[in-house]
């Protein structure tokens, strides 16, 4: 699995989070999200992000505008162009992650997969939420 955005990369050439990030944006309200909500929905750090961010901006993919009031707060805005570049490439996206991963595994994987997500999922929402233990849960069952 961990050559799977490296794979992705080369394949669509171009960086994986470039994709994460418009992706994300796309799917917004007015395709804009506050950048530190951005790098939680991407899994990036704000430095990470910030760098990429930079040069989707310099590329006019989107734009960022700083959010009034106290605080750093900064928006990241998808622009037409980048919209657009994001919609063109999905397709392909979809079919490389397909064809790498989706169509390599029998249906009971998929099922499996399909758990480890909702668990992963669940592990990081507990996290962002503060609980961060899985007291309720027995070490045995935790890690079956």
């Amino acid at each position: 699995m961990i050559s799977l955005p490296a794979a992705l990369d080369a394949r669509m050439q171009r960086e994986s989070l470039e994709y994460m990030v418009l992706s994300v944006l796309s799917e917004q309200p007015a395709h804009t999200l506050q950048m530190s909500d951005l790098a939680v929905r991407t899994a990036a750090s704000l430095s990470r992000l910030s760098h990429v961010v930079g040069r989707l901006e310099k590329r006019e993919l989107l734009t960022r505008a700083r959010i009034p009031g106290s605080g750093r707060r900064t928006n990241a805005i998808l622009t037409e162009i980048g919209y657009e570049k994001v919609v063109a490439a999905a397709p392909g996206h979809v079919a490389a992650v397909r064809e790498y991963l989706v169509d390599e595994l029998e249906p009971q994987e998929l099922a499996a997969l399909s758990r480890i997500g909702a668990a992963v999922e669940a592990a990081i929402k507990r996290e962002q939420r503060g609980a961060g233990s899985k007291e309720s849960t027995p070490p045995e069952t935790a890690t079956s």
